[in-house]
């Protein structure tokens, strides 16, 4: 995130010197980066790199939810026709890959981010699906809840 804006521009924008930083980021002489930091970095970065740091390391994956706006069923059309394509793509692999009777490394390795294009493309439509059609927040959350 840092490599963005450089390390004395990030440091000054968080109002510190690049020693400060470094110290932090590097965990030198006792300092750490604090959680509301390292937010701080990644919205001045423009990236999502901390929440999916924080994803993996917690045995996930960090999905970005489609931005609100004006939303209606073509959007929700298109991400269903999107999930049908990537278990297109998760069949075709998959029978790619136990050809031999086994799967290796590198065919996991694909199998493993078609998943994770699925999931987030799942994601993205249960949000659309909910903005479009649940009248109130609350039926929204209680939706997703009785799943």
């Amino acid at each position: 995130m840092i490599t963005v804006h450089g390390w004395n521009g990030t440091a000054a924008t968080l109002g510190m010197k690049r020693s400060s930083l470094e110290a932090r980021v590097y965990e030198l002489n006792g300092h750490g980066m604090r959680v509301e930091t390292a937010m701080m970095v990644q919205a001045y970065s423009g990236t999502t790199l901390f929440a999916q740091a924080v994803a993996a390391a917690s045995g996930g994956v960090f999905i970005e939810l489609p931005t609100a706006g004006p939303l209606d069923g073509v959007e929700l059309e298109s991400k269903f026709h999107e999930l049908y394509g990537e278990i297109g793509d998760l069949s075709r692999e998959y029978r790619a890959a136990i050809e031999d009777g086994e799967i290796d490394a590198r065919e996991r390795v694909k199998l493993q981010r078609i998943e994770g294009a699925m999931h987030k493309t799942m994601k993205e439509l249960m949000t659309t699906m909910f903005r479009v059609y649940c009248r109130r927040p609350a039926d929204a959350a209680a939706r997703e809840v009785a799943k």
